[in-house]
């Protein structure tokens, strides 16, 4: 029987995270955070407003057959 450790298994979820966000599977994928942070750069958006932008985009993950990162990194 061989054991994983913690990093490993560690590891393989952040690869099953990778690999939803590059399927399209997650709603607030780094892809979307980093344009709400070019956003908010650009003076279109203040923090709060990303904040709350982000978390609309989390609360209707669900609604538009989506996960959030914390679900996918949980999943993986």
């Amino acid at each position: 029987m061989v054991r994983r450790t913690r990093f490993e298994a560690s590891m393989d979820k952040r690869r099953a995270l990778h690999a939803a966000e590059k399927d399209g599977q997650v709603a607030d994928s780094m892809e979307v955070r980093m344009e709400l942070v070019k956003r908010m750069n650009a003076g279109e958006l203040t923090l709060a407003q990303v904040q709350d932008e982000l978390k609309k985009i989390k609360r209707n993950a669900k609604k538009n057959g989506l996960v959030t990162r914390s679900q996918a990194f949980s999943r993986g």
